[in-house]
Formats: structure tokens, C-alpha cells, sequence
């Protein structure tokens, strides 16, 4: 059984300055928990001052929209400088991976080694037993004692693809105030307080790319340009490419290949430095190998049947999971699956209940 420090009233709530996490903090509040709240600056802002505020979060905009939230609560607030701890677990993972031919996920390394590592230590640090996020994910505790993960009440919003890495430590000190909410129900509560945020619209972009622009931001971050082949599955090269990192898998679009079919990237070669295509069927796959496996729930046997997403829009897929060695595990999937791209997470499911996951690797 894990210990829990749910008993303990003082709470940090991580603010982004979005709808979700403002809400958070006023039901905390109502709830009569002691409410501290907190944003962290990740980036420097001047790369964002020509992007959208409404497409990506935690800019400056977004740091004072959370600001003035937390003095419409009058609740304590301070912002947490965390760039440079930002930029070597994140950006550079992200400028690696894509290097690499891989496709990375940014946010869940955030949720995992920034949001529920060092932003729990420093609540922590701040006398505080817990962590508050603004995340649509629900928290509950099996017979076994163990803390569950489960899905959000509002399948729309879901978002326990991206924290299957949390521990069960981490579980038992952290709150998610709207998980049992709908959106909708979200934003009403946010003007029923008061809030300025009601309406504010979602981030939707990753944050340090605001203008969505990766082969730019990777280039302007080291990543050199490297010309090879576009070819097919046998191996004929049927055109060229600028750079591996301008591709990933099941892109469709700015090939510029004229083919009798619409081609689609099915393999990113970064050791022969090939972009490999083919028509759409050649993108459905029966099994995945992921690697870097973090389970919630320990799986009691070797071989198990469950559900899996291999990203955060898919639609979790019956499968049967295999258990291999160092942390890997093999899916075999009961239909096949559409785009399985490796650098994305592989989440496993039993029912609405996390059970954990891994890494693509092919």
C-alpha cells in the first residue's frame, strides 16, 4: 500500500493559465483545501511573441492570465523558472529524437520528469503534501490499496495517455480537480467564479513551436539539413528529401512525388538516411515492440490481454501484450492499426484503467 498525504490540506496547483487549471484552483479552494498557486516559465517567452496565445500554453500571456486568476482567489501565487531544466529534458530529447528519425512527444516527458517531478518536489519544499493539475484524468484506489489511473469522465478530453509514466507515489499525492467534469460543465464553473479565462481557447500547438513550424525550429536549433532518398518499399528511389526531420510516419503531404496512388511515409531510414513511402494499406500494422516500459499496475503474468493507444487521438485497440525482456514488451493487435510510429508512447488499458506503457520502437 502506498502512503498518501491526501490528509495533508495544503496543496500546490499547478496553473497554466488556461481554463482547466483555473477551475482547479477555485473547486480547491471551495473544497476548503490551503491553495498555493504556481506557474512555471519553461521557455523564453521572446520566442513565442509572434505566435497565436490561444494555440499554445504556458507563454507569458499564459503566466499572467494565472496570475490574475489567482488574485481574483486570493490565493497565493508565485512563477517557478524551470528553462533551464526545460531545454535538457525536453527541447533537447525533441531536437535528438527527430534527429534520429523518430517522432518524440514532448508532453508527456513534461508531465513526467517536470510537472510531476520537479514541480512536486518544489510544492514539497513549500510545506505543501500535494500537487494539483489541471489534467482530465481520474484518481481511485483498488482493494490492493494501489492508487488507480483511469480515464476522464469526458471522453473528449481525456488526457491519461500522458501521464502512464506517473508512479504510484506520485499518484497518491497529486489531485485532479475536473476529472470527473465535461468540458462544458468546466467552463460554466469558470464563469459562475468570476474567471476571466472562461472562454479563453485551449493550447492546442507544442509550446516552444508556437508558428507549428518543426524542420525550421529544429534546423535553428542544430539539426543540419542532410539531402537523401525518397524510395519505395523494394528499395527504388522514386525522388529526394531535404532532411530526415521534416518527415514522420503517415505523412501524406509535401512529398512531392506525382504517383498514381497518394503516398505516404511508412519508414523513416535515419541510418541510410531514406525516407521510405508506399499507398496507404502498407501503413496498417499488426504488432508494435516498446521499450522503456513504466507499469501502474504490475502486470501478474507474462502475457495478458488489454487495449493500447499508440497516440493521443487513437482510439484504444484490443490487443494481447507479450512481456520480453530490460523493460520491453511486444502488442499484438486483434486488427490492424493505422501510423504505428516509433518515438510514440504505447498505452496500455484495461477498461477505463491505466495499466501502463512504453516507447515505440518498431
Amino acid at each position: 500500500m502506498v502512503t498518501s498525504d491526501r490528509g495533508n490540506r495544503r496543496v500546490v496547483i499547478a496553473m497554466s493559465g488556461g481554463v482547466d487549471s483555473s477551475v482547479s484552483a477555485a473547486l480547491l479552494k471551495e473544497q476548503g483545501y490551503d491553495v498555493t498557486g504556481v506557474s512555471i516559465q519553461l521557455y523564453d517567452p521572446v520566442a513565442r511573441e509572434e505566435g497565436c496565445r490561444s494555440k499554445t500554453c504556458c507563454s507569458l500571456d499564459d503566466v499572467l492570465d494565472a496570475g490574475r486568476v489567482a488574485k481574483k482567489l486570493g490565493i497565493p501565487f508565485e512563477v517557478l523558472d524551470l528553462r533551464a531544466e526545460f531545454k535538457q529534458i525536453v527541447i533537447d530529447y525533441f531536437i535528438a529524437e527527430y534527429a534520429a528519425g523518430r517522432t518524440p512527444n514532448p508532453c508527456i516527458r513534461c508531465n513526467d520528469l517536470i510537472k510531476f517531478d520537479l514541480l512536486l518536489k518544489k510544492a514539497h519544499e513549500m510545506g505543501a503534501g500535494l500537487l494539483a493539475t489541471g489534467h482530465y484524468v481520474r484518481v481511485t484506489q483498488g482493494d490492493d490499496g494501489l492508487c488507480q489511473l483511469r480515464t476522464g469522465l469526458d471522453p473528449g478530453k481525456d488526457q491519461s495517455y500522458f501521464l502512464f509514466t506517473l508512479s504510484q507515489q506520485q499518484l497518491s499525492q497529486t489531485l485532479f480537480p475536473v476529472g470527473e467534469l465535461e468540458k462544458k460543465q468546466v467552463r460554466e464553473l469558470a464563469a459562475s467564479f468570476g474567471l476571466s479565462v472562461a472562454h479563453k481557447h485551449e493550447s492546442q500547438e507544442i509550446c516552444f513551436i508556437p508558428d507549428n513550424d518543426y524542420a525550421g525550429f529544429l534546423e535553428r536549433n542544430g539539426v543540419q539539413p542532410s539531402a537523401g532518398d525518397i524510395v519505395t518499399l523494394d528499395g527504388r528511389i522514386i525522388g529526394h528529401h531535404s532532411g530526415i526531420h521534416r518527415y514522420t510516419v503517415g505523412q501524406r503531404k509535401g512529398l512531392g512525388i506525382a504517383w498514381e496512388h497518394p503516398l505516404h511515409v511508412v519508414q523513416i531510414d535515419s541510418c541510410n538516411n531514406r525516407v521510405v513511402v508506399a499507398e496507404a494499406s502498407e501503413l496498417k500494422r499488426l504488432q508494435l515492440t516498446a521499450g522503456g516500459a513504466s507499469w501502474i499496475q504490475q502486470p501478474k503474468s507474462s502475457e495478458f490481454s488489454a487495449t493500447c493507444r499508440i497516440r493521443y487521438r487513437h482510439t484504444p485497440a484490443p490487443c494481447r501484450v507479450v512481456l520480453l525482456e530490460a523493460g520491453r514488451f511486444e502488442v499484438h493487435f486483434e486488427q490492424p492499426q493505422t501510423s504505428v510510429t516509433p518515438g510514440q508512447a504505447a498505452v496500455l488499458y484495461d477498461g477505463d484503467a491505466v495499466l501502463g506503457g512504453g516507447w515505440i520502437e518498431a
